[in-house]
């Protein structure tokens, strides 16, 4: 068990690179992956968000009760920010509808998990980083549908009640299991020694989700243009500016600008890679962008939280 606990801490602090290299192994190797896709995606997705769950405790709601503007604030800047970001971004770079409807989907779905681990690293406010991820995945199965039905219903048809159900199975569903299995069994040593491997087996489906992606659309990965890197670069990168420039305006401290821009920056596209891949498998760029978004979201938080260190040091010489 100390050797299982060992390596998820290793997977948890080098999320982007096992990623990244299991991508770049189903590139070449597709085959290895082509078994995540349809339901069985669905079951790694809810497993990850089951280990969400199972760390989720009775202090985290006591947060989101005595911090209710903290978390509002949080959790209207991840809702209206990102969506609106990948939305001007399909308008103003052209964007065709499948793209688009990847990028809108990867802005409107909530808060990525390992966005928490991001601001422990940076030494943020982890409890708000919680906080946040908690409410805005409990939200998801009502928002999501309703921006992605608003902002790209236009240009493609949206079933906003497939959506909702597809999120409601595997998201809150897991994340309430999980957390009962937590407040029953939590103060059992057996219990605790498991929970201590959850952030290494998240880390491990996001990136079976990642090469699902890559296995079955691979090939389409660069003959849809660099186009699609450049927006989900834009998305992503503007995503923290705006995130963190709320906080500033807001006068919120050091540790809450950098949770904020991680938070709102960050997006869970696990879940946005499901629902485009079942909702959406006529457009499989739709399945790309928010595959690729997996990836860099992972390279991006990492390098943001580094960022921050170096700039803590820096300040302390």
């Amino acid at each position: 068990m100390k050797a299982l606990q060992r390596f998820s801490e290793i997977l948890s602090n080098h999320t982007s690179v096992f990623i990244i290299f299991v991508a770049l192994f189903t590139y070449f190797f597709p085959d290895c992956f082509l078994w995540v896709k349809g339901d069985i995606q669905a079951i790694v997705l809810g497993i990850i968000m089951l280990s969400m769950g199972i760390t989720l405790t009775v202090d985290d709601f006591k947060i989101l009760v005595s911090r209710p503007v903290d978390i509002l604030v949080g959790a209207l800047a991840q809702y209206s920010l990102m969506p609106l970001i990948a939305f001007s971004l399909t308008k103003l770079c052209g964007l065709s509808p499948a793209i688009s409807v990847g990028l809108i989907l990867v802005g409107c779905c909530p808060g990525g998990v390992s966005s928490n681990i991001m601001s422990f690293l940076c030494r943020g406010d982890v409890a708000f980083s919680v906080g946040m991820t908690t409410v805005t995945t409990l939200l998801s199965p009502i928002i999501t549908p309703i921006l992605v039905l608003l902002l790209a219903g236009e240009s493609i048809d949206v079933d906003a009640w497939g959506m909702f159900r597809s999120i409601l199975f595997v998201t809150l569903m897991p994340v309430t299991i999980g957390f009962f299995l937590n407040y029953f069994f939590g103060k059992k040593e057996s219990f605790i020694e498991v929970r201590k491997i959850m952030p290494g087996i998240s880390v491990i489906g996001l990136a079976c989700i990642v090469g699902g992606v890559v296995a079955v659309n691979g090939d389409k990965f660069f003959s849809s243009g660099l186009i699609i890197f450049v927006a989900i670069f834009c998305h992503n990168a503007l995503g923290y500016v705006f995130g963190f420039l709320v906080g500033k305006a807001l006068k919120m401290g050091v540790a809450k600008n950098r949770t904020i821009a991680i938070e709102v920056g960050m997006q869970n596209a696990g879940l946005a890679t499901n629902l485009a891949s079942k909702h959406f498998a006529a457009l499989p760029e739709a399945a790309i962008v928010s595959a690729v978004s997996c990836v860099w979201h992972s390279i991006s938080g990492t390098i943001l939280a580094n960022i921050f260190v170096k700039w803590d040091e820096r300040n302390k010489k």
